[in-house]
C-alpha cells in the first residue's frame, strides 16, 4: 500500500493552485484509491491541495501536525476552515509535542512525514530553501534518505511571495 507524503510552497498564486491540483489529481490517479495513503501537515497551499486531492480519490489521509497549536495565529479564516475540515476528514492525526511553531517544529514534522512515506511529492519551484523545515530542506532530506521525489511545478507556475 503506497504512502505518499507532500511538501510544498504555502504561497501559490491562484492560477498555480489550479494547475497544481490538476497535476496532483493526475499523479494520484496512478494509484488505486483503496491502496493509497496520503500524508500531509495540512499547511496552506501545497499541503492543503494534496490533502483535498487524496480525499477526492477516496484514499486515506494522515495528518502530521508539528504541534498542538498548528496552524497558528497567522492563519487566515479561510486557511483555518480548510485546516479544520481536513483534520476532521483525516483517517489519523499525529500531533507532535512542539510547544512553539518554529523551524525546529516544522523540521520535526517533516522528519515524521519521511518516516511514514514511500514517496514524496514536492510542489516546488526548485529554488533554495528558507532554512530547516522548508520545501528545499525536505526534498534534500528525502533524497538523502533514498525516498523517491516527484517534483510538481507546472509551466508558468508562480508564487505570491506572501
Amino acid at each position: 500500500m503506497p504512502v505518499i507524503a507532500v511538501t510544498g510552497h504555502l504561497d501559490l498564486a491562484p492560477a498555480t493552485s489550479r494547475a497544481v491540483r490538476a497535476a496532483l489529481d493526475a499523479l494520484l490517479s496512478r494509484y488505486p484509491a483503496g491502496e493509497l495513503t496520503g500524508v500531509s501537515c495540512l499547511a496552506p497551499g501545497a499541503d492543503t491541495l494534496f490533502a483535498d486531492a487524496v480525499l477526492a480519490r477516496g484514499a486515506r489521509l494522515v495528518a502530521v501536525l508539528p504541534g498542538p497549536s498548528h496552524p497558528g495565529p497567522q492563519a487566515t479564516p479561510a486557511e483555518r476552515a480548510a485546516f479544520d475540515r481536513l483534520r476532521a476528514a483525516a483517517h489519523r492525526v499525529l500531533v507532535l509535542p512542539a510547544p512553539r511553531l518554529d523551524p525546529a517544529a516544522y523540521a520535526a514534522a517533516n522528519a515524521r512525514l519521511l518516516q511514514l512515506a514511500d514517496r514524496l511529492v514536492a510542489v516546488w519551484d526548485g529554488g533554495p530553501g528558507n532554512g530547516p523545515g522548508g520545501t528545499a530542506d525536505m526534498v534534500a532530506a528525502a533524497r538523502a534518505a533514498g525516498v523517491p521525489v516527484d517534483v510538481l511545478w507546472p509551466p508558468g507556475a508562480a508564487r505570491t511571495g506572501r
